[in-house]
């Protein structure tokens, strides 16, 4: 996820405080210019009448780009089966999370005595770029900016080809594309990546090494190739090519007994996952595991990673939402290089800890989080505004109360477990939805003696 972290320095508090007035005045401005123009969730109350709802047949209405298929394959329910209003409900948040729609209607009628569901989309802008900025160590002079061009859906078929470009701190050029489904009847999904990125140095005991901060040169290229089992598991197998040019060889910064680094990779994984709103979830279950082979004995590089992460979404009392998440890094082998160690604070962060890094073999994280809505949700219409698209002016808003604990290791191999280790943070914050566009997050975090940390980030926690 990119973002900016800040602490509390003066300076920064005011940069804060700033971004804090305009957000919430951009959240009050949508409120005011929507209040005659929304819809609440509980718009489909109206139907609540007719359910439990036994489907004789389902319509699909408003895709004028998607395939029925895209849509269909997401249903936990068929023909004669009996729907209820709660079913109907997590069916409508899984169509959701596909991204491609502004607004997902799932309407029971009938006519000449067949009950009838009919599900009517909104179909999302297909193509836009999407500008972002991210402050590397909680450093405001260490911004990496870019923009990500993005085409969605543009067979219909709910594709992604994006090509993502950055410079500053840490640039780099990416191209990814995306299909779930490369034959229907057989549920294969593809994903490919290429890029060329100038990595700052993330270890800080390769920059004691080295005496002086430093990058790492990487061309990079992956494919990920897997099946849809059913509704809810994916399998897949991955492999990927690196090569990792550093200024200078020096021993345990890189893999090799060169400064270049020739990582071949071959890996595979799963992934079972229950969650109704991916880009929100209130209820489900996501797990996932990957092991991956790294270098393979080619250049004796020659060590392997396995990547653990589980997280359980549920609705506690009224719309009180509880989630946790326990996730793991875990290497295995001799020579791993620094650039390789697990580190919390680069990918896994400890919020309250942000801002600082803590490396080893393996990490370890437990987190723990409750949210409650101030608007659950928000359809909003903008169209009156000229020039611009209808389909960029119709949104689903949503705003949530948060308050989180999390805690965390990273440890070598000869190290123990040992509580006084564990670096741990809790606090606040509030979470704007602007689906299916974007994500944002404003938190204070606190650490162990209580040191205050501003978060400004896109996307959820987990």
């Amino acid at each position: 996820m990119n973002g900016i972290f800040i602490s509390n320095h003066k300076n920064q508090l005011q940069l804060v405080t700033k971004k804090t007035n305009n957000f919430f005045l951009l959240v009050n401005l949508i409120i005011v210019f929507s209040c005659n123009s929304y819809s609440q969730v509980s718009d489909s109350s109206k139907y609540s009448q007719l359910y439990p709802f036994i489907v004789d047949s389902i319509m699909i209405s408003g895709n004028d780009l998607t395939e029925e298929y895209i849509i269909l394959r997401e249903l936990t329910f068929g023909i004669n089966d009996t729907l209820t209003e709660r079913i109907a409900f997590y069916n409508r948040e899984r169509i959701y999370s596909l991204g491609i729609f502004n607004r997902v209607y799932l309407i029971p009628e009938q006519m000449d005595g067949l009950n009838i569901l009919n599900i009517k989309v909104e179909e999302s802008w297909y193509i836009y770029p999407l500008p972002f900025v991210d402050a590397a160590e909680n450093d405001l002079k260490k911004l990496t900016y870019g923009i990500n061009f993005r085409l969605k859906n543009f067979r219909g078929r709910n594709e992604q080809l994006s090509a993502t470009f950055a410079l500053g701190y840490d640039p780099y050029l990416y191209l990814n594309y995306y299909t779930p489904n490369i034959a229907n009847e057989h549920n294969v999904f593809l994903n490919a990546k290429v890029g060329y990125a100038k990595v700052s140095n993330k270890s800080p005991t390769a920059e004691k090494l080295y005496g002086s901060s430093f990058n790492h040169k990487v061309i990079y290229f992956e494919t990920i190739i897997g099946k849809r089992i059913g509704l809810f598991q994916k399998i897949y197998l991955n492999t990927a090519f690196s090569n990792i040019e550093t200024p200078k060889y020096i021993q345990g910064i890189n893999a090799s007994k060169d400064r270049i680094d020739n990582v071949l990779d071959i890996g595979f994984g799963y992934q079972y996952d229950t969650r109704d709103l991916v880009q929100f979830p209130k209820n489900g279950i996501f797990t996932s595991a990957n092991f991956t082979f790294r270098g393979l004995g080619i250049d004796n590089i020659n060590y392997r990673i396995l990547n653990f992460d589980f997280r359980e979404y549920r609705v506690l009392i009224d719309k009180l939402i509880s989630k946790w998440k326990l996730a793991s890094r875990i290497t295995f082998g001799e020579g791993i290089p620094f650039y390789d160690n697990s580190i919390i604070g680069v990918e896994q962060k400890i919020r309250g800890h942000v801002s600082q890094k803590y490396e080893g073999d393996d990490i370890y994280i437990g987190s723990l989080e409750l949210a409650y809505p101030i608007i659950e949700e928000l359809n909003i219409d903008l169209s009156f505004i000229p020039i611009i698209p209808n389909k960029l002016l119709s949104y689903r808003l949503g705003l949530y109360l948060q308050s989180f604990l999390e805690t965390g290791i990273a440890k070598y191999k000869y190290q123990s477990f040992a509580l006084n280790r564990f670096v741990s943070g809790y606090g606040f914050g509030v979470t704007l939805l602007v689906l299916p566009y974007q994500v944002l997050r404003f938190e204070v975090g606190f650490d162990e003696k209580s040191n205050a940390e501003l978060v400004l980030d896109l996307g959820i926690s987990f």
